[in-house]
């Protein structure tokens, strides 16, 4: 066995062993060149979990005005930790993109719509001070996985959050989810109950509800092997946003599974699926 083939089998191997926890894959996968982390731990809120990193392209000046992108991790909203994703935060980076990462509290610390409420701070770090690392706050691009999908995605189409922590609409430019549920009632699964049983009204919490013609435009992305959320939540996003009027864009990927969807952003898996490509070709048209 090739050395190169050892490291792909021993990557799988803990991709699908650490998940939703990706601390050992972060630490073992090969890293994209050009881009480094230049913000760590930067404070955005009260809580101790309320920090944020930053990457940006290596030679880029400080004073550039590159398109921003905001990367909500997943976990079902009880695990996650940003400092595993910087696989990704490079990944973005190197193509052209100021990326931020925020932190946000997790169940049982925090139920909805408080995770929701910590990701807003996060964009109002980053509208406040990414142009001091290079990025263009009036260009900004929310993406998340799974739960952070969730999380973006309510942010972007649900205008009371990020105008409660004083972010600018118009500052947003898209949204991309990767495997989002965005239409999963009733909780009938733990993580859900958990994280939104004690909603007062449980249809302000469908991303589904809040498809507007004026809203940012959305790619949903999804992997035809996902058995984590099903299919309904991005066909039913997408009906929700054609029939408001709102531009949205869909692609299901054959033969890719929930964590696979993210994992393909990473340099041993790119060939796997097109997710790379997709986001960032997405982000650059939305933020020209």
């Amino acid at each position: 066995m090739t050395r190169r083939n050892a490291l792909m089998v021993t990557l799988s191997v803990v991709a699908a062993a650490c998940t939703p926890s990706l601390g050992a894959f972060d630490a073992l996968t090969p890293k994209d060149g050009g881009a480094r982390r230049v913000i760590r731990d930067a404070v955005c809120g009260p809580d101790p979990r309320n920090r944020v990193d930053v990457y940006a392209p290596s030679g880029a000046a400080a004073d550039a005005t590159l398109p921003v992108i905001v990367f909500i991790y997943g976990g079902s909203w009880a695990t996650g930790e940003k400092n595993d994703y910087q696989f990704l935060g490079q990944a973005l980076a190197s193509r052209g993109f100021v990326v931020a990462i925020p932190n946000y509290r997790l169940v049982p610390s925090t139920h909805f719509p408080g995770f929701i409420e910590d990701c807003a701070l996060g964009v109002k770090w980053v509208s406040e001070n990414i142009a001091a690392h290079g990025g263009d706050p009036n260009r900004i691009v929310l993406m998340g996985h799974s739960a952070g999908a969730y999380n973006a995605i309510m942010l972007a189409l649900n205008a009371h959050y990020l105008r409660a922590a004083g972010v600018g609409a118009n500052a947003i430019r898209g949204f991309v989810g990767l495997a989002g549920p965005y239409n999963f009632l009733p909780f009938d699964v733990a993580s859900t109950r958990s994280a939104f049983g004690q909603a007062p009204e449980p249809r302000e919490t469908q991303p589904i509800n809040f498809a507007r013609a004026d809203g940012p435009p959305l790619l949903l992305l999804w992997g035809d092997r996902d058995t984590t959320v099903g299919r309904r939540n991005i066909a039913g996003m997408e009906q929700a946003a054609h029939a408001a009027g709102e531009r949205v864009e869909t692609k299901i990927y054959p033969r890719v599974d929930h964590v696979c969807i993210m994992l393909a952003l990473s340099v041993p898996f790119r060939g796997n699926a097109s997710v790379l490509r997709d986001v960032t070709d997405f982000a650059r048209r939305v933020t020209d």
